[in-house]
Order: structure tokens, then C-alpha cells, then sequence
């Protein structure tokens, strides 16, 4: 049994190159046919027009490049290693306590300096995308990705994964603003909604990576070769962007940006999400991300095998359909946006209906409320499943939140608005997601649910206030 895990290792990350390198082969045999090629870009237009998503449609650039939508796929593939390689802690958290010898709460802060990483991260992206483009930028992005998924499989101890945590947060944490920039650019504002659906609807599928897959894979060869699998999944992303995205794409109008230190653009960053435009929008943006996350990659799994009694194959099963919802929850957010608008206040009532489900999902465990009114001792499995599906249906909500941003500034400062709203997004993650750590610590993975929802609440309710106060406030101009 000694010599199992690292022969198992061995082969999943074989088959994982294999499969990997099949798919890349098959991309590549289509792109060298030209013809094969404008015949499916063609097909795939006509296809698209016919929904409203084409060159054709209203609002949309005249100027859409042939291969936007091979380039924009390409591209989200690092959006989907950054989502599959952040929740793997999930579904492996008692591996991870046990060999890096941590506590619940020492793993929750080793955890959580990923996204403070990825908000320091992103101070500079936003810019570097203005300035010089999505495609080296993301290069450089997946390539630093890559080496942190192999540091993270060697590390032995708190400070190897430390450091492993440090350098993914780095390089995830401009993944998700490449693709956004190049189809806010490539697409007219009326459908770009629809189109950040989904970019997100896509990049959440790596999540199903790290769920039922990685279950397994962790029960067999251990916590290391999901993060050895991941590194496998970053070399064949790195070379799709460099091989299907095209050179100087994504670039603001301005080409001839003056050169600036990364500390100036930081600091520009920072300003602009703390502005008039973004600053209530920052409101919720900080609570936003750390309840998907805390909810999928750190307090979800632990919730359903220690206070229901799911083995670790059933959590993870749980954790796919959860999922799958939250790949298809900003599709639908996306479609019905494009259709009835009220952007703003559906998004804040969106994040008050998901923190009442994940109320509802703790309050059907042992000695919760619904359990005490049904008479039960907890409520069985299948409402722990329903709730994460409807939380993840709801909270594709998330998705409002950059096309508010890219309304809300200029055309060329679009990287530097998504880096903003993502920043303060990951930051407050880091922040929120460390203190539910103190929480589980003392009053177990249920009450750190609780208390990111609570947040929700909070950052909804003020987002709610300033709309009505803008509102009152445009009503007085009008009258005067």
C-alpha cells in the first residue's frame, strides 16, 4: 500500500497529459485547415445571430474578429484552472489538516492568503490589459499559475503551501479580467451582460474538476495529485492562448498609454474602485466572492461529512451538482438580464435570496430549526443538495456585477473597472473567509456558513441604500 499513492500519481497525471494532449492535437489539426476553419467560424456566426450574440446583432462591434469566439474560449480555459485549482482545499480539507499538521483555522488562513494574493495581484493587471494586451498578459498569467500547482503538490509542510497559495493567487488572479476585457472590447454593451454569463458559466466548469473527479482522485492517490493534475491542465492552457489568441488583441483604444511604474497603477486601481463611480458597487463586491467560495471551496465539503454524515465520493457528488448549478446559474442571470434590465436592484436582491438559502441549508442540521419544527434530529441529505443548487442558480447574480462596472467608466479604462471590482471581490474574501475560519474553529462549518451570509446581507443592504439614495438624488436634480 506504501507504494500506491505514487504510482497512481504517476498514472493520473499520464492520463491526464494524454487526454490533454488529444484534445490539443484535434484543435490544432482544425485550426491548420483553413477552410474547415471559416466554414465553422461561419456556421458558428450564423448560429449565434440567431440568439442575438453575433456580429450582426444590435449593439454589437461591426469590427468582431472571425476567431473571437475560438480566442475568448481559449482564454477562459484559464478562468476554469483558476476555479478547479481554489477549490480543491474543499473536498480534501481533512488531507490537508492531517499532512501539513494545521489546525481548521491554520488551514483556513493558509487558504485565505490566496485571495489576498490575487487582490494584490490584480492591482497591476488592470493596466497591464489597457496597456499591452490580453494575450501577454494572460501568458504570463497561466505560466505563474502552472508553477504554483507544482509547488503546491511538493509542499510538506504550512509554509511550502504558504508559498504555493502566494504564487496561484498571483497568477489567478487576472484570468477572469482577461477574457472579460477582450469581449467588453469585441462585443457592444448591450450584449456584453450576456456575454460575461458566460465567460463565468464556463470558467465555474473547472469547479466540476474538483468535485466527483477529485474526490476520487484524492481518495486514491492523495490531496497532491489534483494539484499535479492541475499543473498538466495550466501547460496545455498556456499553449492554446499562445497558439489561438491573436498578437495586440484587447488593447484600450489608446495604444500609446504613457509607461507608468506598477505602483502608479496600483494606485490608480485602487482609486477607481474606491471612487463615486464604483464605490457602492465595491460595497457588495466584498462580501460577493467569499461566500461562493467559502461555500464551495472551504466550508461546504466539511459541512456534509461532518454534520450529515456524507463519506467523502457523496460530498463530492453533492459538490458536482452544486456545481453544475453554478455553471448554469450566470447563463440564465445573463439571458433574463438581456431581456427585462433592472440591473442594479436585481443584483442586490439576488445576494439577499442566496444568504437566505444558505441560512435555510444550516438551519436543516442537527438541532437546527427546520430540523426542530419537522421533529427530526437533521433533515436527510437531499435538502443539503437542494439548497446548494438553488444557491447556485441564484448567485450566478454575480455576474451583474461587471457589466455595472463597464458602464460605469470609460471604454479604455474597461481592464482597470473589472480589476477594481475584482479586487475589492478577492480582498474581501481574504478578509471574510479568514474570520469564518475563527468561526468554524469554535463553532464548527455551519456557523462559519452563517456568519458569510450575514455578510451577504450586509453588503446587499448597503448597495440597496445607495441606489435609493442616488435615486432621491436625481429626482432632486429634476425638480430644481
Amino acid at each position: 500500500m506504501s507504494g500506491r499513492p505514487t504510482d497512481l500519481v504517476a498514472l493520473a497525471i499520464t492520463v491526464a497529459a494524454a487526454i490533454r494532449l488529444s484534445m490539443l492535437g484535434t484543435v490544432v489539426i482544425g485550426i491548420a485547415s483553413a477552410e474547415r476553419l471559416r466554414h465553422f467560424m461561419s456556421s458558428l456566426d450564423r448560429s449565434m445571430n440567431k440568439i442575438g450574440l453575433g456580429k450582426s446583432a444590435a449593439g454589437a462591434t461591426a469590427g468582431m474578429a472571425p476567431g473571437f469566439m475560438v480566442a475568448l474560449l481559449s482564454l477562459t480555459l484559464g478562468f476554469a484552472l483558476s476555479t478547479a485549482i481554489r477549490t480543491l482545499p474543499a473536498i480534501g480539507a481533512d488531507m490537508l489538516i492531517r499532512d501539513l499538521r494545521v489546525t481548521p483555522q491554520g488551514l483556513a488562513a493558509l487558504v485565505g492568503v490566496f485571495p489576498l494574493a490575487f487582490a494584490i495581484g490584480l492591482l497591476p493587471v488592470g493596466a497591464a490589459l489597457d496597456r499591452y494586451g490580453v494575450r501577454p498578459v494572460a501568458v504570463v498569467l497561466v505560466a505563474i499559475i502552472t508553477v504554483g500547482a507544482g509547488l503546491a503538490a511538493i509542499a510538506q509542510g504550512s509554509a511550502g503551501m504558504l508559498l504555493a497559495q502566494i504564487v496561484l493567487g498571483l497568477g489567478c488572479s487576472g484570468v477572469l479580467v482577461a477574457p472579460l476585457t477582450f469581449a467588453s472590447r469585441s462585443v457592444g454593451p448591450t450584449q456584453f451582460g450576456l456575454w460575461s454569463g458566460l465567460i463565468l458559466a464556463l470558467g465555474n466548469s473547472g469547479m466540476l474538476l474538483s468535485a466527483s473527479p477529485m474526490a476520487w482522485l484524492m481518495e486514491h492517490a492523495g490531496w497532491r495529485a489534483g494539484y499535479w493534475a492541475a499543473a498538466c491542465f495550466g501547460l496545455l492552457t498556456l499553449l492554446l492562448i499562445w497558439l489561438l489568441v491573436p498578437r495586440g488583441t484587447g488593447r484600450a483604444a489608446n495604444e500609446l498609454m504613457p509607461a507608468r511604474s506598477l505602483l502608479a497603477d496600483a494606485r490608480d486601481t485602487v482609486a477607481l474602485a474606491l471612487s463615486a463611480r464604483l464605490r457602492w458597487l465595491s460595497a457588495l463586491a466584498f462580501t460577493n466572492f467569499a461566500a461562493q467560495i467559502g461555500l464551495r471551496g472551504l466550508w461546504g465539503g466539511p459541512w456534509l461529512m461532518e454534520a450529515k454524515g456524507f463519506s467523502r465520493l457523496e460530498a463530492g457528488n453533492a459538490l458536482l451538482v452544486f456545481t453544475v448549478a453554478l455553471v448554469i446559474g450566470p447563463l440564465v442571470v445573463g439571458m433574463l438580464d438581456r431581456r427585462f434590465g433592472h440591473t442594479g436592484p436585481v443584483c442586490a436582491v439576488g445576494h439577499l435570496m442566496a444568504a437566505a438559502i444558505m441560512v435555510l441549508m444550516v438551519a436543516g442540521g442537527p438541532s437546527g430549526l427546520l430540523s426542530g419544527v419537522v421533529g427530526l434530529p437533521a433533515l436527510p441529505g437531499w435538502w443539503d443538495v437542494l439548497m446548494l443548487t438553488l444557491f447556485g442558480i441564484v448567485y450566478g447574480i454575480t455576474t451583474l456585477l461587471f457589466p455595472l462596472a463597464s458602464s460605469a467608466v470609460e471604454k479604455s479604462q474597461t481592464g482597470q473597472a473589472m480589476a477594481a471590482v475584482n479586487l475589492v471581490n478577492f480582498f474581501g474574501t481574504a478578509v471574510l473567509q479568514t474570520a469564518s475560519g475563527s468561526v468554524a474553529e469554535r463553532q464548527g462549518p455551519g456557523a462559519a456558513i452563517e456568519f458569510l451570509a450575514a455578510a451577504i446581507v450586509i453588503g446587499a443592504i448597503v448597495y440597496l441604500l445607495s441606489l435609493r439614495n442616488r435615486r432621491g438624488n436625481a429626482n432632486m436634480s429634476l425638480s430644481t
